[in-house]
């Protein structure tokens, strides 16, 4: 008990400024004897005040306690409000200075607010986070610094307790593309997918409304009723439709401190669960040098958590891609033709040439689409003007990995596979945009 009365008092700057000006008095009394007193006289009232101040803190019944309100659990690349809750049971107003321990993840080491709160009063704080990776993110100690009016002593207060907060691939993802999933055009932005007549499964005859398509008049239900009816139809359901992340090295590259894998969870996360809203099975495949998690194409209750859990867990060492292994279990798992999504990277036209066996044949069983990255940073170098033959001999080199990006698209495309060449903020919309275009088609 006696430790905690010291352990927990801090002096402020206040208290040595009053300290300064005591010593000061007593220097200028050693030259002006007329001071001597007063210099006695504030060095008690000095010594008196701070003894108060110290029992206002210590021996008045009274704390500050903390709560930290948060979601139970973050969404990865998006902001995630954290707010804290003081409340006040001194009998008169304080300062606080409130020190909230963050997870080493953000590496913020000075982080702290200040706040005033009355009497028997109540506060709150919000702030917001980032978090850049997947994974268990410790949040440490509320620490509270308190003052009372007097402002010369200041009390450690541990105020909250440590906690635990995972940070998932990016759910809030999923609200925002949904309304995608229920529209008959998909539009993001100045683009526009137009759908290309109806699927052929039937769905029910409803009485003709203007602006019904002639062409679904049901003749026989028309001569039945007296009425006129249609057709109406819906896509085709219960399609398979499989993420496949390829985890190796080439997915290490950081994106505003995001990796391409992160990406390509959180875009892959966003697209099942439209597949899923739009009645299809949606499935996961991982790989690296082995093949890692594989989460069957279905269509259940929850499944859309349990792909959520299975992306959350995804960890890598980066090694060399198994395209090999990939294809073999592609084949001897997925039986069905499905629409298959490959997330991976291509930087050079050779890195797509030892692979492109594996998946030709992929594509000669399934209608496959390979989703890989722009480089930002090329584009830029790409769009100076270098002055220098250092700046020259670099944007010669930019231009070249841009056309061999294309070079890699015409490759693909020659092969009968499909793909999606996006930078990283915009993969999400144009992997769903790609879905919904050939679902409108009538290509899965």
């Amino acid at each position: 008990m006696k430790n905690s009365y010291i352990r927990a008092l801090f002096l402020t700057k206040e208290w040595y400024t009053m300290l300064i000006s005591a010593i000061v008095l007593f220097v200028l009394a050693f030259f002006f004897n007329i001071l001597f007193i007063a210099a006695v006289l504030f060095l008690l009232f000095f010594a008196g005040i701070t003894l108060l101040d110290y029992c206002l803190l210590f021996f008045v019944r009274g704390d500050v306690s903390a709560a930290r309100n948060a979601a139970n659990r973050f969404s990865l690349g998006d902001v995630n409000e954290v707010t804290l809750e003081l409340e006040n049971s001194y009998p008169f107003k304080v300062s606080v200075e409130i020190i909230d321990e963050l997870p080493v993840q953000f590496q913020e080491r000075n982080f702290h607010r200040k706040i005033q709160i009355n009497y028997s009063g109540r506060a709150s704080i919000s702030y917001q986070l980032r978090p850049l990776s997947r994974g268990v993110y410790e949040f440490g100690h509320v620490i509270c610094f308190v003052r009372t009016p007097l402002r010369l002593l200041q009390r450690q207060i541990h105020a909250a307790v440590p906690q635990e907060i995972k940070v998932y691939p990016s759910f809030h993802q999923l609200k925002k593309y949904q309304l995608l999933a229920v529209s008959d055009i998909a539009t993001t932005g100045i683009r526009k997918i137009r759908r290309l007549g109806h699927s052929l499964e039937f769905e029910k005859i409803k009485d003709y409304v203007p602006g019904d398509d002639m062409r679904t008049i049901n003749w026989k239900a028309t001569a039945r009723t007296g009425n006129m009816m249609v057709n109406t139809y819906t896509d085709a359901r219960q399609q398979q439709v499989y993420c496949i992340i390829d985890k190796g090295r080439s997915m290490k590259m950081p994106f505003e401190g995001i990796t391409l894998l992160d990406y390509s969870i959180s875009s892959s996360l966003a697209l099942m669960n439209v597949a899923l809203l739009k009645q299809d099975k949606a499935g996961l495949i991982t790989f690296s040098n082995k093949i890692n998690d594989i989460v069957p194409a279905e269509r259940r209750s929850g499944q859309i958590n349990h792909l959520l859990e299975a992306l959350y867990n995804q960890k890598t060492d980066y090694k060399e891609s198994d395209y090999e292994s990939l294809w073999a279990t592609v084949h001897k798992r997925i039986t069905q033709r499905s629409f298959i999504l490959l997330f991976t990277n291509f930087e050079t036209y050779s890195s797509l040439e030892r692979q492109l066996p594996y998946l030709k044949q992929m594509a000669s069983y399934h209608l496959v689409c390979v989703v890989f990255f722009r480089n930002t940073l090329l584009k830029e170098i790409q769009e100076s003007q270098p002055d220098t033959v250092e700046g020259i001999y670099i944007k010669t080199i930019a231009e070249r990995f841009d056309f061999e990006k294309r070079q890699i698209v015409k490759e693909l495309r020659r092969h009968g596979i499909l793909s999606i060449l996006s930078t990283p903020q915009d993969l999400s919309i144009d992997v769903i945009n790609k879905y919904l275009e050939l679902k409108a088609r009538q290509m899965i």
